[in-house]
């Protein structure tokens, strides 16, 4: 049987990341995928190029990872993890990895595609809820009402903060001024500015 009728079989026809039935193709896992079954995924044409675009990815569509990542094909696995790290900046894909669950030649695999210098430092990216990269001295926006714990006031949805700075140690917060006082503000809580 030819590998992408085996992919169809295996898959029942759908995406083996979203689920997604059209525009279906065999994708050989990166990097030395002989385009075998047992190498290769049936993906879908949004799938595909976002894998391959990373710049046109939509961390919202790879929410189906939360249930493809449970598949015992390892193929289907290494790009679930792959997909997850790439997208580990925004908390919810973190979350999922630390349950993901591969053996050792799997993940050792699933690392061989990865681009090199990927994984850590982007995950060490402050960047804000539309995935924009912050810098120190930004100015940004508040996106929802936040209650300033030990200042008793709510600092409001569309404030601006400017000349924030970076907590070093945690990707997910940023320092900034807000009605003459310091406080920290989670990234997902505001968009950059400008």
């Amino acid at each position: 049987m030819p590998p992408e009728q085996a992919l169809h079989a295996r898959s029942g026809s759908l995406c083996e990341l979203c689920g997604n039935s059209e525009s279906l193709d065999l994708f050989p896992v990166p990097p030395d995928s002989d385009g075998s079954e047992e190498q290769s995924v049936l993906l879908c044409a949004t799938c595909r190029q976002q894998i391959e675009q990373p710049e046109t990815c939509d961390s919202n569509h790879w929410r189906c990872l939360n249930d493809s990542m449970w598949s015992q094909v390892p193929a289907v696995q290494v790009m679930a993890w792959r997909m997850l790290k790439r997208l580990s900046a925004e908390g919810w894909p973190r979350d999922l990895l630390e349950m993901l669950y591969l053996d050792e030649e799997t993940l050792r695999w699933a690392e061989s595609g990865l681009p090199a210098g990927s994984g850590d430092p982007e995950a060490n990216r402050h960047k804000d809820c539309n995935g924009a990269s912050l810098e120190a001295g930004d100015t940004v926006t508040l996106t929802k009402d936040l209650n300033v714990k030990g200042a008793n006031f709510t600092a409001k949805r569309g404030t601006p903060v400017r000349g924030i700075s970076l907590v070093a140690d945690n990707p997910e917060q940023i320092e900034g001024r807000v009605n003459g006082q310091q406080i920290v503000i989670l990234t997902r809580f505001v968009k950059k500015s400008g």
